[in-house]
């Protein structure tokens, strides 16, 4: 961990399969959310913007996987994403990709990574 990690959420509030975190992130100095989610037992985190068109995937705040708990889904064209890759395996974007945001875990909790791309928003 350095000084450019920005932490989420304890670790304990994601269940592999369940209900994911937003946190603000900021693109090109417009206001976001990005999203972690758990896995297989990994922490992945995206862009809180799906890749057919730029919209929020989660249908409920933190609502991100469907019913199997299998597929990330886009709650407004039923795209659905591979967790670990990001990548559309069914609906209108086949093929195309969530953006990815670096996440980890340490002692506890969840953190994520800014990039040239995703920045912490300005307060």
């Amino acid at each position: 961990m350095d000084d450019l990690d920005i932490p989420i959420c304890a670790s304990v509030e994601l269940v592999d399969g369940g209900k994911g975190r937003r946190f603000p992130v900021s693109v090109h100095s417009d206001d976001a959310t990005g999203f972690v989610v758990r896995y297989d037992g990994v922490v992945y985190g995206y862009l809180n913007r799906c890749a057919h068109v730029p919209i929020a995937l989660d249908w409920e705040e933190g609502q991100f996987f469907e019913s199997s708990g299998l597929y990330l889904m886009c709650a407004t064209h039923g795209a659905v994403y591979a967790p670990a890759t990001g990548k559309c395996e069914g609906g209108p974007c086949r093929g195309a990709r969530l953006r990815k945001i670096a996440v980890f875990e340490e002692d506890g909790q969840i953190f994520w990574c800014p990039d040239d791309y995703v920045r912490p928003v300005l307060a």
